[in-house]
């Protein structure tokens, strides 16, 4: 959430941030809006002070009729009171719905466009792979080898379900040891597991409410389920001060994640690229309100997410997302996309953001400087790795001409294998 003094002084720019991201927002009505509250509230101050005089004079009054013509004036001040605050709540309802729609404002590196195919390719790594035989896409590879089970998924699951078995699984706890080992490694990363169950606060905190819905699963109790581990995460430090000696804070995140994908109709409704349960481990940093420690920790992160994919030897590409496709909170994003042989182009596995203090001013989350006065954080979040989902990439990518799949160097101390084949799966 940006400051409202902030929107009232920068008009043209957050209006042109909203133009950029394709939001629609009504600032001039925001403004009236904010005009009213103000208004109101100055008017209520002014006659809760009266009434606070009025009683120490009703309590001193002299005689009866001096008194009962106090307490006659302080009834009307009372009901015109009542009146103004019924007022102000309806005016306050208004302008918080609109405050948390309005967008962040987008670097001035983010280019413009609509969507992801308007995003900007920053560098490329490895070699796409070129195969001497028509490669097979990972639905196929992991029926073959018996490294999935899509019908009886959606027969357990519903749309979207699936059951990952044998070397399937073997590969996704694989993953697991490899990149918890790598951010053991990793200078000053926290191990969280987090909850997935959360409440609403977190969610209207990091930026996934209201606007987002539709895309998470609500339970029958008014909480929601997590499509990352980044909303407890940020969640913890709610309404907290924390200690400017502490910061950054670096987490490496766990946590179990949901998405309907309620707009995602149509789009890869086979195998396990887009599903509705999957697990994740997530980056998240906190660090002092400064726009070049901001731009510091994004790049760090980045390079975390591809330093794994370079060590599992998969072909990717780094693109900077355009307006169109960053969301509310974002000031800027990185995609990290692994090349996908079976459709000939590169799909992403990771999202590198920062946020400024849009998520922290939302929930909260402050430190005193060094002259002692309170300033929100700022925030950060980036994929360390998602899985199933890594899953494709990899069994594509180390597909043989035989039918077997290769196993990337880097798992086989973890599988216990150097090849999968057919006749190995159990």
């Amino acid at each position: 959430m940006l400051d409202i003094k902030f929107i009232r002084e920068n008009k043209d720019i957050v209006a042109a941030g909203a133009k950029k991201k394709r939001i629609e927002i009504d600032l001039d009505r925001l403004i009236e809006l904010d005009d009213k509250r103000k208004e109101l509230q100055a008017m209520i101050d002014e006659k809760r002070a009266e009434q606070n005089n009025a009683s120490n004079a009703i309590a001193s009054a002299k005689d009866a009729a001096e008194k009962q013509k106090l307490i006659e004036r302080m009834s009307e001040v009372k009901k015109t009171l009542q009146m103004e605050e019924e007022s102000l709540v309806e005016i306050m309802k208004e302008w918080r719905n609109l405050m948390v729609r309005v967008p962040n404002v987008p670097d001035v590196s983010v280019p413009e466009g609509e969507s992801d195919a308007d995003n900007q390719e920053i560098r490329t790594w490895g070699d796409i792979p070129k195969f001497a035989f028509e490669p097979k896409s990972h639905v196929e590879l992991l029926l073959v080898h018996d490294m999935a089970d899509y019908e009886r998924g959606a027969k357990v699951a519903g749309f979207r379900g699936y059951f990952l078995k044998n070397d399937g699984a073997r590969l996704v706890w694989a993953l697991e040891r490899f990149v918890i080992e790598r951010f053991q490694n990793r200078d000053g990363f926290s191990p969280l597991i987090v909850p997935s169950l959360v409440r609403k606060e977190p969610f209207v905190g990091t930026g996934y409410l209201p606007q987002s819905e539709d895309d998470l699963y609500k339970t029958q109790d008014g909480d929601y389920l997590a499509g990352t581990a980044e909303v407890a995460t940020m969640g913890y430090f709610m309404d907290e001060i924390i200690e400017k000696k502490d910061l950054p804070l670096k987490f490496f995140a766990f946590s179990p994640c949901f998405r309907r994908e309620a707009g995602s109709h149509g789009k890869d409704t086979k195998g396990i690229f887009r599903i509705h349960e999957f697990v994740k481990y997530e980056q998240v940093v906190l660090c002092e309100a400064n726009h070049e420690e901001s731009v510091k920790h994004h790049e760090e992160l980045t390079e975390n997410s591809e330093k794994l994919l370079q060590e599992l030897n998969l072909p990717y590409r780094v693109v900077l997302n355009c307006g169109g496709d960053i969301g509310l909170g974002q000031v800027k994003k990185y995609d990290v996309e692994a090349w996908m042989p079976s459709e000939k182009r590169y799909r992403e596995t990771h999202s590198s953001s920062y946020f400024h203090d849009f998520q922290t001013r939302r929930l909260n989350i402050r430190y005193r400087d060094a002259d002692g006065q309170l300033k929100f954080v700022h925030s950060l979040n980036n994929t360390a790795l998602a899985m199933p989902r890594i899953l494709t990439q990899i069994v594509e990518n180390y597909q043989q001409e035989d039918g077997s799949i290769a196993v990337p160097e880097v798992l086989r101390g973890y599988i216990g294998k150097d090849v999968i084949r057919k006749e190995q799966s159990s």
